[in-house]
């Protein structure tokens, strides 16, 4: 379980293609706090550490992971928002996120404009009943809130602070880049209750 609190970019060494696998190497910060098998979500996918080396650690992507993120499209030098797992009793400024994304959604706009910047993204029609205005959404591992959202697309907007901007991976997000979504873990609940009420 994480919150979306980003806590260090880390920094792709090498990336191997190992048959339908992803192996890849991660540069960080806390590299010398992991230890193998620690769960670390990489823009907001949790992956498990399967290997130390001096500054780096490896993690594995299978099949279905790459087919659902952003994370097959890494590439050496490439940066990535790393969180580890909660701590008991450790306070959550985000909310509750599971790093099982969902789809990818693709940038669309990004506009700075006296010092507030705000990203659009285009996402999966099938996915509308999980976005409501002012809910929550973790791009990129990234906690948001969404502030507005469109049926035409279908897409959502979300205003990005400073900070938040500065210490994640936002400041380096192009137009037509997909980005990883996982939708409200509650939106999806409610949402599969709703229809087993129908059944």
């Amino acid at each position: 379980m994480f919150s979306g609190i980003v806590e260090s970019i880390g920094e792709i060494i090498n990336v191997e293609n190992n048959i339908n696998n992803f192996n890849i190497d991660i540069k960080s910060n806390f590299r010398n706090e992991l230890s193998i098998g620690e769960s670390v979500a990489h823009n907001g996918v949790c992956l498990t550490v399967t290997h130390i080396h001096n500054e780096t650690y490896r993690v594995n992507c299978v099949k279905e992971t790459l087919d659902k993120t952003n994370l097959g499209k890494l590439k050496i030098g490439d940066k990535i928002n790393l969180e580890r797992s909660l701590k008991v009793n450790d306070r959550n400024s985000g909310h509750f996120v599971q790093g099982h994304v969902d789809c990818s959604a693709k940038c669309t706009h990004i506009n700075k404009e006296d010092g507030n910047i705000y990203f659009k993204f285009k996402y999966p029609k099938k996915f509308m009943r999980l976005v409501f205005q002012k809910g929550s959404i973790c791009i990129n591992g990234v906690s948001l809130t969404l502030a507005k959202i469109e049926d035409k697309g279908p897409s959502f907007e979300v205003y990005i602070i400073p900070h938040t901007f500065n210490e994640t991976t936002f400041k380096y997000l192009q137009l037509n880049e997909f980005v990883n979504i996982e939708f409200d873990m509650i939106s999806k609940q409610i949402d599969r209750s709703v229809s087993l009420l129908k059944l």
